[in-house]
């Protein structure tokens, strides 16, 4: 899944450092091509990554701005191409070998074991050279005006790549991924802030920190918005910058699949997932019952007749499965394909924006429940729900 699929999983980043006053394009086309990726086709090289550009994955050039830039965006494929011996292959090749230095050593009974690390590697080498590397891509948007990168994968080792590779290739710039605790601090401001710095349990700045101990972020925003949509209120404004005007309406709600995690009887870790449409949620108030905590769901989101669904990875806010509006380009005759490529990628960002801007505008609503007195009425109604009673909040 890229940049242009209607359906992708997508992981951000802020990016911290300061940008260069004058030929950025430049500046942008070297440092990018500088780590560009190189062919291991031809060699017997096993793996190698660097920089594509999105729409010719075998040209890591960044010539002309088109190839990358599109207004406030920088869009560019990570690729990692990888050749590999299929273990039952290496094993069979080398028990050949094996076989045929003891036909011309037969005073040994067993081939000595540097001889067998030694035949081992001759074998992997010589096979290596007869296998072609398989490509794999993953595409990377910058939005210089917001200082953010989008990354389409949730992988944590295309993560750790991304992250290793991006701080060799802009030297002094730092992607942090923005966790839960993270993006509350990009949607509130002045004593909003504050209070919930206060409620931060992490005892350092570290990101592992941050996401660790932070975990109960993602666990309740989850289980506040199932029981908003259980009780009726699905309905939130529009209160974060974006395509949408403030104040518009939206529909929020949390259905169709819902993971929980918790303590099991015998001391580990149990997970338990609810799938399908709920009606009664008797299976969801079970497992909360039991002490467990929602790790992941399927949100729903609606805005004028146009719906976003995605799954939501609680710990690290990972979007899973977005799905944003079926994108609509006109097709013209006159015009040619990259033109009409460039049009999609513009309708894709878009679509995708405006369901970003919904969901920071869902978990603005609940931070600023979490940290007003009105948090001990929601937890009671969360409380009375669970058991089965009629209370609202």
């Amino acid at each position: 899944m890229g940049v242009y699929a209607n359906t992708v999983s997508i992981t951000q980043f802020s990016i911290s450092g300061d940008l260069p006053k004058s030929d950025q394009f430049e500046w942008f086309s070297k440092k990018l091509s500088d780590r560009g990726f190189q062919s291991i086709e031809n060699s017997i090289e096993e793996t190698s990554e660097g920089w594509s550009v999105v729409d010719r994955p075998d040209d890591s050039s960044f010539e002309s701005p088109s190839d990358f830039w599109r207004d406030n965006y920088l869009v560019f494929s990570l690729r990692r191409d990888q050749r590999s011996v299929p273990a039952a292959v290496l094993k069979s090749h080398t028990g050949r070998e094996e076989g045929a230095f003891l036909a011309q050593n037969p005073n040994l009974r067993r081939t000595p074991k540097h001889k067998r690390d030694e035949i081992k590697e001759q074998v992997q080498m010589r096979l290596l050279t007869r296998c072609l590397p398989v490509p794999s891509t993953v595409d990377i948007v910058w939005d210089l005006k917001k200082g953010i990168v989008t990354l389409f994968s949730l992988g944590t080792k295309v993560i750790d790549r991304f992250e290793d590779l991006f701080r060799k290739t802009f030297e002094g710039f730092s992607p942090v991924i923005i966790h839960p605790l993270a993006r509350g601090r990009m949607l509130l401001q002045g004593e909003q802030l504050d209070k919930l710095e206060a409620l931060n349990q992490a005892g350092s700045d570290a990101v592992v920190a941050l996401i660790r101990e932070n975990q109960w972020l993602g666990w309740e925003f989850m289980l506040w918005l199932l029981q908003r949509g259980v009780n009726g209120e699905g309905e939130f404004k529009i209160c974060q910058p974006g395509h949408f005007a403030a104040g518009e309406s939206f529909a929020a709600w949390i259905d169709d699949k819902i993971q929980f995690q918790g303590g099991g009887e015998e001391g580990g870790i149990q997970k338990v997932t609810v799938s399908g449409s709920q009606d009664s949620y008797l299976e969801a108030i079970s497992a909360l019952k039991g002490g467990k905590r929602i790790t992941s769901a399927t949100l729903f989101m609606e805005k004028d007749e146009n719906p976003w669904k995605l799954t939501l990875k609680g710990d690290t806010f990972g979007l899973a499965a977005l799905k944003c509006p079926q994108v609509r380009v006109e097709k013209d005759a006159t015009v040619d394909q990259m033109s009409e490529r460039e049009a999609v990628f513009y309708e894709r960002m878009f679509l995708l924006e405006q369901g970003l801007q919904l969901f920071d505008s869902l978990f603005t609503a609940f931070l600023q429940e979490r940290i007003s007195p009105a948090w001990n009425d929601r937890l009671l109604a969360v409380q009375a729900w669970v058991e089965g009673k009629e209370i609202t909040p």
